[in-house]
């Protein structure tokens, strides 16, 4: 095929025969042009046909407790993209309202020939995408464009652990860790391709979504496309060579900070590890073990979170744990606790423990928490509410809603693995925790200067 696409990363949802209308890209876990698996596959169905293509993007205006600072980091890159599709003579339509009933009324509106969409293993998208297969007398298709190795690919069950997911993935690798082609300008126009100055009001969108009391956006991420291009030429030109040094040290800037680039979609994780992999080649033995521990992030650790939210739907709760945790759980859920807070404690940082404080204000006020401390974070959770269920749906609803890169299968297991378990193995027994791995204020400090973290995010919080 003329895109280079492996069939591999494909997946037909229905029994549908592809007609002669426009193709449509249902865009959503993938917001970006360049580097697209998706977008290349729909403009390659078009192509074929000689028919229009027509990138549409459903905005649910409650979507699992995101808030102004997600969304409008999300809106701010889609504006972006529209811009840029519009360069490319390709058609964006904004549609608002439940992707059940928008998508398929859109296809018909425009008398579609096939529909495309981006891979995600999230329950409610998952959801979404079986209920319009289900009622729409056309082609529809789904493409892996989020995972280097397409997750139905990578493993055909939910994995144990890393050690058991990574020789399988790394199998793959050569494979699939390739150069993307970039699309072309679409030679059929379509009758949704807004001329002059009509683009879609965002502003408009904005206001129409239902936010409640929202969370403010930050300053520290620039959105969009080439903000996240931007954002990965920094990484490995300036801290890429001491990243296996500086990255679990939450004083120092060591971290890629790439995450809300690569949740949206703006970044390809394929883009970056191909660029990672290539990076001063034969520059050193430090330099080597940098990118081996990014890789090792960027490729086995986020492809077996979506390899667990795919295989398990029960992710953000603990019957996702395996059995060992749940048992262990269950022994000590009445062990007496030194602390309980509720979540308005939790939320407002108002807990005994300064360094925990530290740590929910700086995913307050930057939008994102260093990985270090994101464990540690959790674990606390669970060592100070009532019982394993309350930790996660506190977890969960504090990540969700404070950070940029939250609603994201990372995001869902690691909350899993620090409180249930998951991806982990047994360890030794003690209260509360059972046999989940325990973290501790005192082995933070034998690791890191403490108040010189809680001083940078007072700084933060100063402005």
């Amino acid at each position: 095929m003329t895109s280079g696409i492996d069939l591999n990363r494909v997946k037909k949802l229905n029994s549908q025969d592809t007609g002669t209308g426009p193709v449509v890209y249902w865009m959503s876990r993938d917001q970006r042009i360049r580097d697209n698996w998706a977008l290349l596959y729909a403009q390659e169905l078009a192509l074929a046909k000689k028919q229009p293509l027509v990138v549409v993007f459903c905005l649910v205006p409650e979507f699992l407790g995101a808030a102004l600072r997600q969304y409008r980091f999300m809106l701010q890159g889609l504006a972006e993209l529209e811009q840029d599709l519009r360069k490319l003579k390709i058609a964006f339509s904004l549609l608002t309202g439940n992707p059940v009933e928008k998508i398929p009324g859109f296809c018909r509106e425009t008398a579609a020939g096939a529909l495309v969409c981006d891979f995600s293993p999230l329950r409610i998208q998952t959801d979404w995408k079986e209920k319009v297969a289900s009622n729409l007398p056309l082609a529809f298709f789904e493409v892996d464009a989020h995972n280097i190795v397409p997750c139905r690919l990578a493993s055909s069950k939910q994995e144990y652990a890393a050690y058991t997911f990574r020789p399988k993935i790394n199998k793959l690798l050569p494979v699939y860790l390739t150069d993307i082609p970039a699309p072309q300008a679409h030679p059929y126009p379509s009758a949704h391709l807004k001329q002059g100055d009509q683009i879609t009001d965002w502003k408009a969108a904005e206001n129409a979504l239902f936010l409640g009391q929202s969370v403010p956006p930050v300053s520290g991420f620039k959105p969009g496309e080439t903000a996240g291009r931007e954002a990965m030429e920094h990484f490995i030109s300036n801290k890429l060579p001491f990243y296996d040094r500086d990255r679990n040290d939450p004083i120092l800037n060591g971290q890629s900070n790439l995450s809300p680039y690569l949740h949206f979609g703006q970044l390809s994780a394929q883009r970056l590890a191909c660029a990672i992999s290539r990076a001063g080649a034969g520059e050193g033995s430090s330099l080597e073990a940098s990118k081996e521990a990014y890789l090792e992030e960027l490729v086995v650790r986020r492809e077996l979170s979506d390899n667990y939210c795919f295989y398990n739907r029960a992710y953000d709760s603990t019957a996702g744990f395996p059995r060992w945790a749940r048992e262990t759980m269950e022994v000590h859920r009445n062990d007496p606790r030194e602390y309980i807070y509720p979540l308005a404690d939790f939320e407002g940082a108002r807990t005994h423990d300064q360094l925990w404080n530290a740590a929910q204000n700086e995913m307050v006020y930057t939008g994102k928490m260093h990985g270090y401390m994101r464990m540690y974070w959790a674990k606390k959770i669970l060592e100070w509410t009532q019982n394993p269920e309350q930790a996660m749906e506190f977890a969960i609803y504090l990540n969700d809603k404070y950070s940029l890169d939250g609603r994201d299968p990372n995001g869902y297991s690691g909350v899993a693995w620090s409180i249930g378990g998951v991806h982990d193995r047994a360890w030794g027994e003690r209260p509360v925790f059972g046999k989940v791995r325990y973290m501790s204020y005192k082995g933070s400090k034998s690791k890191f200067n403490i108040e010189a973290y809680i001083s940078k995010v007072r700084a933060f919080m100063d402005g």
